[in-house]
This record gives structure tokens, C-alpha cells and sequence, in this order.
């Protein structure tokens, strides 16, 4: 039987998402796309060439061949439907580029995004649900939470941490054993050269903290 994906969110990282799904498993006869769950019936209306919005996240009503992926770029949003999901009892998937390249000892959680020409270094932990944009670079020994975000071009040297639910914009370095705390937030283009406390966003060079 082969397995179907379905991709929570028919948005735009939801569209990034399939198109890349798609590209990595073109050849591959064990899965079929079954579709995207959106409240919004909608939402892909005056675009051409993607899987049907075949319900909401809601209501859909789970089956045995069913595998999910969450396109939520939001932190927060990820974590609250793959929740919904899970606690029904669906399946997650991860979505892997073969492009990317993971050395050895290094370990990626449940359902993770990990994009082309990303770099994973060695005897790296990176947690469940945490999504990897293109270009990034993760040093030896780094540590990645659960549900974290890293947006296309960041850095993480060696033995920097971020904790759960932590966001780097497109662009953002993390120093080597600096740690970014959970649910906190770093700029595009920032550079983290002392630790940032969790529930703070900081933005510049060096990044500082911001109230907006």
C-alpha cells in the first residue's frame, strides 16, 4: 500500500513544500500526494498544477495510509496543528532534500524540513518539527530544539544551541557556545555574539534586544 502525504497548509510554504516533495520524490512509486488540509477552500485559486485542498485540519478524518506534513512557517502555528493532528493519531513525515548534506553521528527528529544545499555538520541533535532553509550551515556539536526555524542562509557555529520554538531569520549567525533561548526570536541578518534569553527577539550586529 503506498503512503499518502498530506500537507497541512496550502499557503505559500505549504506550495514551497509539495514542489519540493515533488522534486525529491518524483521517481519514487511508494508515495502518492494526496492533497493539502486548509480551512481556506480557496486558497489556491488562480494557481495551476497542485494536489486538491481535500479538507480542513479540523475535520479531516484520518486514514490508515495517511502521512502528514506541517507547512507552517510560524513556530507557534506549526506546533498548535501538528498537536491537532497528533492527537488523533496521525502520522508525520519529514521532508529531506537529497542535496543536503548531514555528516556523520547527527540526528534529525520527526517530521523536520531540511532543504537543498543545506550543511549539517557532525554529532549534531536536532529535535522534532524544526525546519531548515536553503544555504544554512549548522557547526559540529550544535544543538536544535524542537519546533525551531531557520530561515535560508543562517549559521550556527560550533556547540551554539537554540532552544525549542526559537526562530533565525534568513541570514542570522549564531556564534559558537552562544544559546539562543526557547520561543526567541533573532533577526534577519543578526549576529548573536552573547546568549538571548528565552521570549526575546533581538535584531542587528551584535543583535540586541527590541520591544515592538
Amino acid at each position: 500500500m503506498k503512503k499518502s502525504l498530506i500537507i497541512i497548509g496550502a499557503r505559500g510554504f505549504g506550495r514551497e513544500a509539495y514542489n519540493a516533495f515533488d522534486s525529491f520524490h518524483r521517481d519514487d512509486d511508494e508515495w502518492i500526494v494526496k492533497g493539502f488540509l486548509d480551512s481556506q477552500k480557496d486558497i489556491l485559486n488562480g494557481y495551476s498544477g497542485y494536489p486538491p485542498i481535500i479538507g480542513s485540519p479540523e475535520t479531516y478524518e484520518i486514514q490508515a495510509e495517511d502521512r502528514f506534513f506541517c507547512a507552517m512557517g510560524d513556530v507557534q502555528w506549526r506546533k498548535h496543528y501538528v498537536d491537532l493532528i497528533a492527537s488523533r493519531g496521525g502520522i508525520f513525515t519529514s521532508i529531506i532534500s537529497p542535496n543536503c548534506h548531514i555528516e556523520r553521528n547527527s540526528k534529525l527528529g520527526e517530521g523536520c524540513y531540511i532543504d537543498s544545499d543545506v550543511y549539517i555538520s557532525c554529532d549534531i541533535n536536532i529535535g522534532d518539527f524544526t525546519y531548515i532553509f536553503r544555504y544554512s550551515v549548522l557547526g559540529h556539536d550544535v544543538e536544535v530544539g524542537h519546533y525551531c526555524h531557520l530561515g535560508a542562509y543562517s549559521f550556527m557555529g560550533g556547540f551554539s544551541k537554540i532552544e525549542d520554538l526559537a526562530t533565525l531569520h534568513p541570514g542570522a549567525r549564531v556564534l559558537p557556545h552562544k544559546i539562543v533561548g526557547r520561543q526567541a526570536i533573532v533577526g534577519a541578518g543578526s549576529v548573536v555574539i552573547r546568549n538571548v534569553p528565552a521570549n526575546t527577539t533581538v535584531i542587528g550586529i551584535p543583535a540586541k534586544k527590541i520591544v515592538y
